[in-house]
C-alpha cells in the first residue's frame, strides 16, 4: 500500500514513527522518511510494543505547515497527527485501533494472563480515549472494506467510502498445472488463525504449504501432521508459481480486507475463506471459493470438502480479482482525493503520507 501511494506520489515525504532500513526493502533508502524521536530511543529496536504509549506523541510532534493534503495510512496511530485549518487530512483506515477497540478479542488470542491482563487495562483505557478524539482530526476517512466501514462508523461516528487495496494481479497469472495441495500465506500471529488451518489438514491427511514466518511458528510446527508442511520466506518471484499450482488458497481467520486469497483468485484459484471481514467483499461463494460460517476446525474441514466438489472457472475468478487491480485503486482514490480537495483546481495538491513501518520485510500476501 505505501509503495503504490509512494509512486503515485514520488516528491511526498513519508512521515513515520521510526525506520529500519536494515528490515525493510533497499529503495526504501532512496526515499524522503521523516521519523520522530523514537528513531532515538533503545525500546523502539529492541520492542516496538514497549514504546506502545509513546506513540500518540509521537505522531502528534510532527509539522505539516504548509501542506495543502495530508494521507494517513492507518490501522492505529498514523491518523492522530495534527494539521492546520488549510490542510485536508484524508484518512486511508485498514481498521480501527484493533488493541483498543477489540480489546478482550486481543488478548484471549495472544492468551495474556490475568496480571498482564491488568497492567495492560490502564494503557488501552487511555489509548481508547486518545482514539476517540485523534478520529475527530480527521477531515475524511477511505475503508478497505465494507466491515472495516462499519468500524469506523460505530466507533468513531463518521461516514467513510471504501477503496480496496491496490493488488497487483498482473503479477499473477493461471497455471496449465494444479498440483495436490492447498497453500496459506501469512505471518503467523495469534488472530490469521493459522491453527485452525494447521489442524484441519491435519486431520484430513490433506498437502498444505504454509508461507510466511512470525513468532508462532514454533506452536504451530508442534501441533502439525505430516501432511502440513512450513516454507518459511518465499520470494516475491516463486510466489506467485506456487499459488498458482495449488488447488486452492485458505484463509482461516477474519481479515479486515485480504490481499493474498485476491493474488490466489488473480491465479484462477478458489479461495476456502471464513465467511467474516474482507473476504465477504472479495469472495463470492461457490464461484470464486467457499465461505465458511464457524471459526472451527469441523467448520473449515466441510469447506474443503465442499470445494473439492465445486467445479470452478479460472477464467471466471481471475476477471474477478482484476477488479481489484492496482489501477483501479489509483482511479478511485485520486477521485476520492479530487473531491476532498478543490474539484475545480487543475493540479495536484503537495502532501505527505503518513505511515506506520512495520519492522518485517514487505512479501506480496502478507
Amino acid at each position: 500500500m505505501l509503495e503504490v501511494l509512494h509512486a503515485m506520489f514520488p516528491n511526498a515525504p513519508v512521515y513515520t514513527s521510526a525506520y529500519d532500513p536494515e528490515v525493510m526493502p533497499s529503495h526504501f533508502r532512496e526515499w524522503d522518511i521523516r521519523t520522530s524521536f523514537l528513531q532515538r530511543l533503545w525500546m523502539k529496536r529492541k520492542s516496538h510494543r514497549l514504546a506502545l504509549p509513546l506513540y500518540p506523541m509521537a505522531f502528534e510532534s510532527f509539522d505539516f505547515t504548509g501542506y495543502d493534503l495530508v494521507i494517513s495510512s492507518s490501522s492505529s496511530f498514523a491518523k492522530g497527527v495534527i494539521t492546520g485549518p488549510g490542510t485536508h487530512h484524508l484518512c486511508y483506515t485498514y481498521t480501527p485501533m484493533r488493541f483498543a477497540w477489540f480489546t478482550g478479542h486481543y488478548t484471549e488470542r495472544e492468551r495474556m494472563g490475568s496480571l498482564a491482563r491488568m497492567a495492560l487495562a490502564p494503557v488501552t483505557h487511555y489509548l481508547r480515549l486518545w482514539d476517540a478524539v485523534a478520529a475527530s482530526r480527521v477531515d475524511s476517512y477511505v475503508a478497505i472494506s465494507s466491515v472495516v466501514q462499519q468500524r469506523i462508523s460505530k466507533y468513531y461516528r463518521r461516514t467513510s467510502e471504501i477503496i480496496y487495496p491496490p493488488v497487483e494481479t498482473d503479477r499473477f497469472a493461471i497455471s496449465k498445472e494444479v498440483d495436490d495441495y492447498y497453500i496459506v500465506v501469512s505471518r503467523m500471529i495469534p488472530y490469521k488463525r493459522l491453527d485452525l488451518a494447521v489442524e484441519a489438514f491435519s486431520r484430513m491427511r490433506k498437502q498444505l504449504k504454509v508461507v510466511g514466518t512470525g513468532r508462532q511458528l514454533a506452536e504451530l510446527r508442534a501441533g502439525a501432521g505430516d501432511s502440513v508442511q512450513f516454507l518459511g520466506h518465499v520470494s516475491n518471484a516463486d510466489l506467485p508459481g506456487l499459488i498458482a499450482r495449488a488447488r486452492g488458497y485458505v484463509m482461516p481467520g477474519e481479515e479486515d480486507f485480504g490481499i493474498a486469497p485476491v493474488e490466489a483468485n488473480a491465479c484462477g484459484r478458489p479461495v476456502i475463506a471464513y465467511g467474516a471481514g474482507g473476504a465477504l467483499d472479495t469472495q463470492i461463494d461457490g464461484r470464486t471459493g467457499i465461505l465458511f460460517g464457524e471459526p472451527t476446525v469441523d467448520s473449515l474441514c466441510d469447506a474443503v470438502n465442499r470445494a473439492e466438489q465445486t467445479e470452478f472457472d479460472p477464467r471466471i475468478i481471475r476477471d474477478h480479482a482484476k477488479g481489484f487491480d492496482t489501477s483501479v485503486f489509483e482511479s478511485r482514490l485520486r477521485s476520492a482525493i479530487g473531491r476532498a480537495i478543490n474539484p475545480a483546481e487543475p493540479s495536484m495538491p503537495t502532501f505527505a503520507t503518513v505511515r506506520t513501518l512495520e519492522k518485517q520485510p514487505v512479501q506480496a500476501g502478507r
